[in-house]
C-alpha cells in the first residue's frame, strides 16, 4: 500500500511550548524535517478527522503526553496507534490502520488509551457513537450484573448498620445540641433514569441556610454549623443514606446525586452530563474519593470525568478500592 499522505504533527500551542512527560529533547517542529529523530518510547500516532485534530492535540498537550497526529510516514516499528471516531475516517485512513494491526502494531480507540493512562475519562471527547457502539457501557445492560450490585448493597447494609447505628445516635445528639432544627435533612435529589426521590441526610448546615435560593455548598462555608463541620468531613453525615439504599432509591457507590436545578446548568455546559443517571446514584463514588468538594462548573466537568470512568469500568475489585478510601476518609476526617 502507497501512501504518500504526510499529515501533521501536533506538539505545541502557538504561545506555549509543551512539556513532555519523558522526552527532555524537543520534538522536531515539522514532520518533514529531523528524519534522524530517536522518539522516546511514549511518542503515540493518532489518527482521526480533520475536523478533530485541533481538541485532540490540545487535551494530550494538558497532559504532556508526545504525539502526531494522522502522520503516516513516522510510524515505527512497535509504536503505540490509537483511532479517534472511527466510523468517520477515510478510507485511507483505515487502510492504513489494518495494514498495521497485520503486522502486529497495537491498535486502539484514544479513548481507551487515556482511560488506562489518566484513571478518568476526558469527556470532551465522547460523542454520541462513543456511547452507543462501545462494549464498556455493556454493562448497563447485564442484568447479573445489577442484580450482583444489589446483593452487595444489601450486604453492606447489614455489614455496617450496628456501627452506623451507634455513630448516628451520637450524631443525632450532637447535631440537636449544637443548633436549633430538625436531626434530619431531607431534600430532593435525581436518581436512576431522571426519577427524583428525597435523599436523607443528618443536617449539617443552618436551618436558613438556603434563604437566598438554591446555592453549592463550599469549602469552609459558613452555613456549616460546628458539628456539621465534623460530620461533613467524616461522611457521618451521610450515614442516613442507608435507608435510601435499602429503598433501592441508591447504591452505596456511584455517582453522587445531584439537585435538578443544578442538573439543567451542568448539562448545558458539560457534555452528555444526564449519563450519570443510567445507574444508581452512590452514597460514595470514585469522584468523591479522587476529586475535592465541588464549588464551580470546572469541579463539576472534572467529576464527571471520573463518574464516567466508573460507570464504564466499575466491577468489584474498583468497588473495593472506593470503599477502602472512603473509609480513609471517614477515619482521618479528609472530607470536605
Amino acid at each position: 500500500m502507497d501512501i504518500q499522505h504526510t499529515g501533521r504533527m501536533m506538539t505545541e500551542s502557538p504561545s506555549t511550548p509543551l512539556a513532555f512527560a519523558s522526552d527532555k529533547e524537543p520534538l522536531p517542529s515539522n514532520s518533514k524535517q529531523n528524519s534522524s529523530h530517536t522518539f522516546s518510547k511514549s511518542m503515540i500516532f493518532i489518527f482521526c478527522p480533520l475536523d478533530q485534530e485541533e481538541i485532540i492535540s490540545k487535551i494530550l498537550q494538558q497532559h504532556s503526553i508526545p504525539h502526531y497526529i494522522n502522520n503516516y510516514e513516522r510510524v515505527t516499528e512497535g509504536a503505540d496507534i490509537f483511532h479517534y471516531e472511527s466510523k468517520r475516517l477515510s478510507t485511507e485512513q483505515k487502510e492504513f490502520l489494518i495494514e498495521k494491526i497485520k503486522y502486529g502494531h497495537l491498535v486502539e480507540p484514544l479513548i481507551d488509551f487515556l482511560d488506562r493512562k489518566l484513571g478518568y475519562t476526558e469527556v470532551e471527547l465522547l460523542n454520541s457513537d462513543y456511547y452507543l457502539h462501545r462494549k464498556s457501557f455493556s454493562i448497563l445492560r447485564e442484568r447479573k450484573k445489577d442484580a450482583s450490585k444489589r446483593l452487595t448493597d444489601i450486604l453492606l447494609s447489614v455489614l455496617i448498620a450496628i456501627p452506623a447505628l451507634i455513630l448516628g445516635i451520637i450524631a443525632a445528639i450532637a447535631i440537636k445540641l449544637d443548633s436549633p432544627g430538625p436531626i434530619f435533612y431531607r431534600q430532593k435529589r435525581v436518581g436512576r433514569y431522571n426519577k427524583e426521590f428525597e435523599v436523607i441526610k443528618f443536617r449539617s448546615m443552618a436551618i436558613d441556610a438556603e434563604k437566598n435560593g438554591a446555592q453549592y455548598a463550599k469549602k469552609n462555608d459558613s452555613r456549616v454549623t460546628r458539628v456539621g463541620n465534623f460530620i461533613r468531613k467524616t461522611r457521618i453525615d451521610e450515614l442516613p443514606q442507608i435507608i435510601n439504599v435499602l429503598r433501592n432509591e441508591m447504591s452505596f457507590i456511584g455517582p453522587r446525586p445531584e439537585r435538578a436545578v443544578f442538573i439543567e446548568k451542568l448539562e448545558q455546559e458539560i457534555p452528555f452530563y444526564r449519563f450519570r443517571h443510567a445507574v444508581k446514584p452512590g452514597i460514595t463514588g470514585l469522584a468523591q474519593v479522587k476529586y475535592r468538594y465541588g464549588e464551580t462548573i470546572e469541579d463539576a466537568k472534572c467529576k464527571h470525568r471520573y463518574d464516567t470512568y466508573y460507570i464504564k469500568h466499575q466491577n468489584l475489585i474498583l468497588d473495593f478500592k472506593i470503599v477502602a478510601l472512603t473509609i480513609k476518609t471517614v477515619l482521618f476526617g479528609m472530607g470536605q
